[in-house]
């Protein structure tokens, strides 16, 4: 197979379900459980942001609060969109027996994470009496 091939099943176009052959239940059953994982996790960065904005209302200013708020929510729908792209494109690629894609996107929301873990030190922080 050539590397053009390899690139463009990466990016799967019309009824990838209906490509290549249908791949073991155990590592479909595998890949929508990283799905929900990665679902899991968006709900709890949501879960977060609310609670930022609606239980602390005491501990900083309201703009930083809605701010790491916002960015909470933002990291969340990230992550619902990532987790529904890596899903379809590494079933696409069992279907095709190809070697999973990889993501640069981890990293961004890893980034993500530690600026986001360094806002909410500089809220708690802010919040002491």
């Amino acid at each position: 197979m050539s590397l053009q091939d390899n690139s463009q099943s990466t990016h799967p176009k019309g009824k990838w379900w209906l490509a290549g052959k249908t791949p073991d239940y155990r590592f479909t059953l595998a890949n929508e459980r990283t799905f929900l994982a990665w679902i899991r996790t968006a709900l709890a960065l949501m879960a977060g942001a609310v609670g930022i904005e609606q239980f602390a209302p005491q501990i900083s200013s309201a703009e930083l609060r809605i701010g790491i708020s916002m960015l909470l929510l933002v990291a969340a729908s990230a992550m619902g969109f990532m987790a529904w792209r890596r899903w379809r494109r590494n079933e696409y690629a069992m279907r095709l027996e190809n070697n999973l894609p990889y993501t640069r996107a981890l990293v961004i929301l890893a980034a993500l994470m530690i600026f986001l873990a360094i806002l909410l030190g500089v809220l708690l922080w802010q919040g002491r009496p």
